[in-house]
């Protein structure tokens, strides 16, 4: 017992803790066995002094009282989780009062060593694009089922079904991975689904992601050519008995009324081929085939750390007869679909065309989706009615069009890997609303399964440029910590030899062997390999756990290393192609990679950014020597770099922003460059000029240099181009280029001036989303910290506005709930304030020479204020005047 803790027996009754979690969504089953974090909440009227940690299970055990004020990501205590074994946590926490009681008992259940599975892989013959096969067995249970487990994964998607049902609530199983490295395992309860006697387990399966068309070049089979699925059901019956029934030749296959099935162009289902009740008991299976056995890899399958693609919204859409046809507003994009009822004849086709926008004439606008038919076909198998929903696809769309039979009903379905909101956002303008969900919605749609750049089109990949542009605002809108780390590990595992990261992850793109002057190459491209390191350090400061980097390390070690190896002797990087700071509103439409900017000066820059954040990542988890040279490496890169580029970067606003944020220019040019983007700013009157790297930063750049009147100018700007001037045209997501919709409403063209792409234009991309991490540090005015990250230690640094009189925000960190509330009232702010137990929260306030500050009715003593709800008062406060900054131009 460490002196510092009072005795095991001495009781503090206003002690409580709640919530205890692993890092894991809750309720996902078949976890790694190894590697376990354990965090939880708790109540006091004192600080958290020390734990203790016990548990109960598959072995049984109690840690020693650890001295500690900590209660995120902490290691779990104990051997590791045997296959498919289960254990029971709970954790009590001591407080200068004494001890609380143990915590209610959290389960975790392991999951089932791949290794072990007596499942084979099967499938059946079926052509890549072709029909999608249903593979089945009969199950026979001799007593009610006490416990059963499904486990299960795919060389393709898979959907599981038992006695007629979905098994699971998940699309798309398992999910786009690394597949050449790993393919994850899923685990599911289905006791409630199960019963004695009589049962049957089947399971569709089609190309997705591993045999399907993936990239605008047409690929398909960038995987294997032969689908497979692994399926093991496992059955704890009343009598004693175990159950299991495993996938192997002796399944029979066949197919149904699903003939193809595309992420990319759709479903075509005829339903007068369905086999009515093939997934049920008394099923007539003569005519289906033996399953084959597939010869497939299986030592890649792992288990998963993630849950998957869930529904995440569904509503009525409104239609509209338009002679032939039948118009669809889903009110929002969405990535999902559509579930029709329709009446019509046995043997009528009725097809469902998608898309984002309208063209000028109200017709649906599909030119955007370049070879992405986005089009569900159905042929009716009976009169009347019948309800119409795809599988194993997936549409960007807002608006979709139907024809060949009459629409009763029209239901939009949203699906996501996001399914957990983080946060809550409100403020006096609407607008500003509108964006924040328009950004919400972008990253929903774009968290399907992977961190995608846009839903609709041919193409979908897991672009790295903007999801670490993204990461911020993404770990503080929805919780996607687990996401984030799988994806992450898919970063690691596509990295080549040499250390470089990919453009897209998963990757699917091949470089050329020896690129031709001006040739796009995708590996170790600035501001886009870079994820490797900005990525992990955005989720280790929003959560806090130090998991995230102790996963990445070597990740990051090898992106910084392959950086240095690429400058050489001369210790800059060379001059070739670059995404550079891509789509600047000011680049050719057709090049896009053509910025104001030199791309020289950004990609050394990010050079410089990655190498300190590993020089932060090595001190914290790694090797402290090994962070002081990568310390090193970057005050020398970033010394170089503004020597080589940076007086004429600056000029632009995404060169000032870089040379700020990243600490490129030196101390005393820091003044110079953020008045000269400030009055950039003013002369533009608040004009966007930054594309996907700079956008990130410019308002950061502004305020934190004292300019943030500039920075609601450019924040609140309506004409183009602008955040804003989006939300007034209509959008309801987040726009891939800032010009894609002109105030005519002319659709832009699109054009790139490539061999491979006939256009770029998306309506549904969260790059330029990423302004919302500014709206909540510095609108709301709540920020977790990197020195106490995961809401430990908040930063409350509202700046309000005269346009913008009151805000609120919330954030659900793991220590509980973080939440502001504020208003000007006259010349005085105003704040409601939320600290969480085991926070603290430090006053960064604006202030003038004649403010006084009071906390709570007292005077401020300080610039730290402890757990609970406080309320802040400011007089004479600093409110930002964008209009006068805009009457400063020049």
């Amino acid at each position: 017992m460490s002196p510092h803790l009072p005795a095991p027996t001495t009781v503090d009754p206003g002690a409580r803790v709640v919530a205890l979690r692993t890092q894991y969504p809750e309720e996902l089953l078949g976890v790694p066995g190894t590697g376990l974090r354990l965090t939880w909440r708790a109540s006091a009227a004192s600080a958290q002094l020390g734990y203790q940690l016990r548990w109960s299970g598959d072995v049984d055990g109690a840690a020693e009282p650890v001295a500690s004020g900590d209660s995120i990501g902490v290691p779990a205590p104990g051997p590791a989780l045997g296959s498919g074994a289960t254990r029971r946590y709970s954790v009590r926490i001591a407080t200068a009062d004494g001890w609380s009681d143990w915590s209610e008992e959290l389960l975790v259940e392991a999951a089932v060593d791949p290794a072990e599975l007596e499942a084979r892989p099967i499938g059946g013959t079926e052509p890549v694009e072709g029909p999608v096969m249903l593979l089945r067995t009969d199950v026979a249970l001799p007593a009610e089922p006490v416990t059963a487990r499904l486990r299960a994964t795919f060389w393709g998607v898979g959907e599981l079904r038992i006695n007629g049902r979905r098994a699971t609530d998940e699309h798309l199983a398992p999910g786009w991975t690394a597949y050449r490295h790993r393919i994850v395992l899923g685990t599911w309860d289905v006791t409630d689904l199960l019963h004695a006697g009589d049962n049957t387990l089947g399971a569709l399966l089609g190309d997705g992601w591993y045999r399907g068309r993936l990239g605008w070049e047409d690929g398909t089979e960038q995987y294997g050519t032969k689908l497979a699925a692994l399926v093991q059901l496992d059955v704890e019956c009343a009598d004693g008995s175990h159950v299991r029934v495993a996938s192997s030749p002796e399944w029979t296959t066949s197919t149904g009324g699903i003939r193809s099935a595309s992420l990319y162009d759709g479903v075509e289902i005829d339903l007068r081929a369905e086999p009515d009740g093939w997934d049920a008991p008394g099923f007539g299976a003569a005519g289906w085939a033996p399953a084959r056995e597939i010869a497939i890899d299986t030592t890649v399958v792992e288990p998963r750390i993630n849950g998957g693609v869930r529904t995440v919204g569904e509503w009525a859409a409104t239609l509209e007869d338009r002679g032939d046809r039948t118009f669809i507003d889903a009110g929002q994009n969405i990535a999902g679909w559509l579930r029709l009822v329709v009446r019509g004849s046995a043997g009528d086709r009725v097809e469902v065309r998608h898309a984002e926008v309208l063209e000028p004439d109200g017709s649906i606008h599909t030119r955007s989706l370049r070879t992405a038919r986005a089009t569900d076909g159905y042929v009716l198998a009976h009169d009347g009615e019948t309800t119409l929903e795809p599988t194993f696809t997936f549409h960007g769309f807002q608006y979709a069009e139907v024809t060949g039979a009459e629409v009763v009903s029209a239901t939009a379905v949203a699906v996501s890997s996001a399914d957990l909101p983080r946060s809550s956002f409100a403020s006096a303008d609407p607008r500003l609303e509108r964006l924040h969900s328009n950004v919400a919605w972008s990253q929903r749609d774009n968290f399907v399964s992977l961190p995608t750049d846009c839903p609709q089109r041919d193409e979908r990949l897991g672009w790295t440029g903007d999801a670490q542009a993204f990461a911020p605002t993404a770990s503080t809108l929805f919780d996607v910590e687990a996401f984030w780390m799988s994806w992450l590990r898919d970063v690691e595992l596509d990295q080549d030899a040499d250390g470089a990261v990919a453009a897209v992850v998963p990757n699917i793109l091949t470089d050329p062997e020896v690129p031709a002057e001006g040739e796009w190459v995708t590996m170790g491209r600035a501001g886009w390999a870079d994820a490797a390191t900005i990525v992990p350090w955005a989720v280790y400061e929003s959560y806090g756990s130090t998991e995230v980097l102790e996963r990445q390390l070597d990740s990051m070690r090898r992106w910084v290393d392959s950086l240095e190896r690429r400058a050489g002797g001369r210790g800059l990087l060379p001059t070739e192609f670059q995404f550079g700071d891509w789509l600047d509103p000011d680049a050719p439409g057709d090049q896009p990679w053509a910025a104001k900017v030199s791309s020289d000066f950004v990609a050394n820059a990010f050079f410089a950014r990655s190498a300190r954040l590993l020089a932060d990542a090595e001190r914290l988890v790694g090797d402290p020597e090994r962070g002081e040279r990568a310390a090193r490496l970057a005050e020398r890169v970033a010394r170089d770099t503004w020597a080589e580029w940076g007086e004429a970067a600056v000029d632009t606003q995404t060169g000032a922003a870089i040379a700020l944020e990243f600490e490129i220019a030196p101390a005393a040019e820091r003044q110079r460059i953020a008045d000269g983007l400030a009055r950039n700013v003013r002369a533009e009157q608040g004009r966007i000029a930054t594309g996907f790297l700079g956008t990130p930063l410019v308002l950061f750049a502004l305020a934190h240099t004292g300019h943030v009147d500039e920075a609601y100018l450019m924040l609140l700007r309506q004409a183009p181009p602008s955040w804003l001037y989006q939300v007034e045209m209509g959008a309801t997501t987040v726009w891939e280029r800032w010009d894609a919709l002109a105030p005519d409403g002319t659709i832009h063209s699109g054009e790139m001036a490539t061999d491979d792409s006939s256009g770029m234009l998306s309506f549904n991309h969260y790059a330029y989303g990423a302004v919302i991490d500014w709206v909540y540090r510095h609108v709301a005015g709540i920020a977790p910290t990197v020195d106490r990250p995961g809401y430990r230690h908040i930063v409350v640094a509202p700046r309000p506005t005269v346009s913008i009189p009151w805000a609120r925000a919330s954030v659900e960190s793991r220590l509980g709930e973080v939440a502001i509330d504020w208003r000007i009232a006259g010349d005085d702010l105003e704040i409601e304030l939320q600290v969480p137990f085991g926070a603290e929260a430090e006053l960064d306030l604006p202030v003038t020479d004649a403010s006084t500050v009071t906390v709570d009715g007292a005077p401020s003593g300080g610039d730290l204020v402890g757990p609970g709800s406080h309320r802040i008062v400011v007089t004479a406060a600093r409110i930002a005047q964008p209009a006068a900054a805009e009457a400063l131009r020049g």
